[in-house]
């Protein structure tokens, strides 16, 4: 399996794509912004998209999802807790920012409740549900990998000061889901680099007493 990453977006956030290389199957995470980046990098790779994945509803991992969904035909997958903020500009986030053009999404083809596997280009994706930045955020769990959107970074947490976040609720995902992982595990978040399970456990500083 092959992964490129992308910061798109004003604030940078992680655009991911995991694809087989030989089959030129897969799957985008979080298409945020720049949507012409995107789908040229996905031309180019002659990639056939079967599915579009979403970490979270925030503004930022949801702004280039209609371009992209138009021009692959790729179906959506969110969390159902975050089902209508991809139509509600005030629920993403974008309607509160002046001078940003409102997001608005076709609903999703497919709600997640956390639980499932997911099997794409012969790859098994569990979803964890990981409330706490957001009601629905989830992370994505592969062999050796998750993607975890707003949830854990390299040295820091999601926040929780917007609307629908929750502290305890985010430590409870984190400590519950994410810790209990292989330290070896890699950690791809939506913004910021790449880091491991055994690295936050070791410095992340708001996970002191989880290793």
């Amino acid at each position: 399996m092959r992964i490129e990453s992308y910061a798109l977006g004003p604030v940078m956030a992680n655009c991911y794509l995991l694809y087989d290389e030989e089959t030129r199957h897969g799957v985008v995470v979080d298409p945020g912004a720049e949507p012409n980046r995107v789908l040229s990098r996905i031309e180019e790779l002659q990639l056939q998209l079967e599915a579009i994945l979403l970490t979270h509803a925030h503004f930022d991992h949801i702004g280039a999802v209609e371009p992209v969904r138009e021009k692959t035909g790729a179906p959506l997958y969110i969390h159902r807790a975050e089902g209508d903020w991809l139509t509600d500009p005030q629920k993403n986030g974008s309607g509160l920012w002046p001078g940003m053009e409102p997001i608005r999404c076709r609903e999703a083809d497919h709600y997640l409740e956390g639980g499932e596997t997911l099997t794409f280009f012969g790859q098994t994706f569990r979803v964890l549900h990981t409330p706490g930045h957001s009601p629905g955020s989830v992370t994505y769990a592969l062999d050796g990998l998750v993607v975890s959107g707003d949830v854990l970074f390299a040295g820091s947490i999601g926040r929780t000061d917007l609307p629908g976040g929750d502290y305890d609720t985010l430590m409870r995902s984190i400590h519950d889901q994410l810790m209990v992982l292989p330290e070896e595990t890699r950690v791809l978040s939506g913004h910021g680099p790449e880091t491991t399970i055994g690295r936050e456990q070791e410095s992340n500083p708001f996970l002191h007493g989880f290793r």
